[in-house]
């Protein structure tokens, strides 16, 4: 993903959302039972330190799921580690499967990390503190539309109907939040993915969100909404932009779009909000055991992408450590373990 130098890290304002909450329910509560027989710091053993994990992201039908699976495969097959890849809820669930023992190693967003940091719901009273390992990949979400000589978000008017992802997900309230600085005179309406493209050929939906996997490839759903409209990519105003680089709720990146094909208009640079997604574990977890981790995964590096296209980043070193979060340390294990490797950034906490 191309990355314009003005990143900047997520510090939430205001309440937060109800995101995942129904998830959440039974995760922050200890329910006696480990999934890996770490005890959940209750007098059990160091987490990790038996040598198994268990690897958490989102659903069985998203890329991040088969990525992990990639990753969990690659880490067992080549070392003395029996690591499991296995479906979560998403980012907010994986948070409370690590609490409960559920969960050794998992994926969340910035959103969510800085939810964490401000100790804002469902993260008032963890028992724990997360600490990054490394990193996935990033999602790079904007808005798009159907619409005739539609260009920018600040084409959206009074009555527009705007779905800015599905209520209730964490891009839906990351994406809202950004379009506030245009307009919040707007129907906003819930509309799954793959339901875009007919509500916009229908004139049922007059902008909904799209996104780029690490800056270039496109989603499958994406790809169908384009065979279904002649779809537009909305650009940001110059001014928004600086005011939304200069807000610590948002990740702001620059994509070069020249190279993507069959849209009806697209900016040469288009400036658009973002996630990125790292691996977390408890601050508990086994020095050894994830080092063990890095260094095997990090010898199979180059091969990740045979398996999974989306994997082909982690064989430049700098991926791992990169949009790590300034809002919640990394791992001491992984710290030291990039500093070797020559890959770690100053700007980042270390954890205790």
């Amino acid at each position: 993903m191309s990355d314009d130098g003005s990143r900047r890290r997520t510090f939430l304002k205001g309440t937060a959302g109800a995101i995942g909450l129904t998830a959440l329910a039974g995760c922050f509560e200890n329910s006696g039972t480990s999934g890996n027989g770490n005890g959940n710091g209750t007098g059990g053993s160091v987490p990790g330190e038996d040598g198994e994990m268990i690897m958490t992201t989102s659903t069985e039908t998203t890329a991040a799921y088969s990525m992990s699976q990639v990753i969990a495969n690659a880490v067992t097959q080549n070392s003395d580690l029996d690591v499991q890849a296995r479906p979560s809820e998403g980012t907010n669930a994986n948070i409370g499967r690590l609490g409960s023992d559920d969960a050794d190693i998992s994926y969340i967003q910035n959103w969510t990390a800085s939810k964490i940091a401000n100790e804002e719901d469902p993260f008032t009273d963890l028992s724990y503190q997360p600490q990054q390992a490394f990193h996935l990949y990033d999602l790079a979400w904007f808005l798009c539309s159907a619409n005739d000589g539609w260009t920018n978000v600040s084409d959206i008017g009074s009555g527009d109907s705007i779905s800015p992802t599905p209520s209730g997900s964490g891009t839906a309230e990351m994406l809202e939040y950004a379009l506030s600085f245009v307009t919040e005179d707007y129907d906003r309406i819930s509309l799954d993915y793959g339901e875009q493209g007919s509500a916009m050929s229908e004139g049922r939906l007059d902008a909904g969100a799209g996104t780029f996997i690490n800056g270039s490839v496109e989603p499958g759903w994406l790809q169908q909404m384009k065979g279904t409209v002649d779809l537009r990519l909305l650009q940001w105003s110059d001014d928004v932009v600086s005011e939304l680089e200069d807000d610590p709720a948002i990740i702001m990146n620059s994509v070069d779009t020249t190279g993507l094909e069959n849209y009806a208009y697209a900016p040469d640079t288009l400036h658009t909000p973002g996630l990125s997604y790292n691996f977390v574990v408890r601050d508990d977890f086994s020095d050894e055991t994830l080092t063990a981790f890095l260094e095997t995964l990090w010898e199979q590096r180059e091969g990740l992408s045979e398996s999974n296209a989306l994997l082909g980043p982690m064989a430049e070193g700098e991926h791992w450590t990169t949009n790590g979060y300034t809002t919640i340390p990394f791992h001491p294990a992984a710290a030291e373990f990039y500093q070797d490797k020559g890959v770690w950034n100053d700007d980042y906490e270390i954890g205790e």
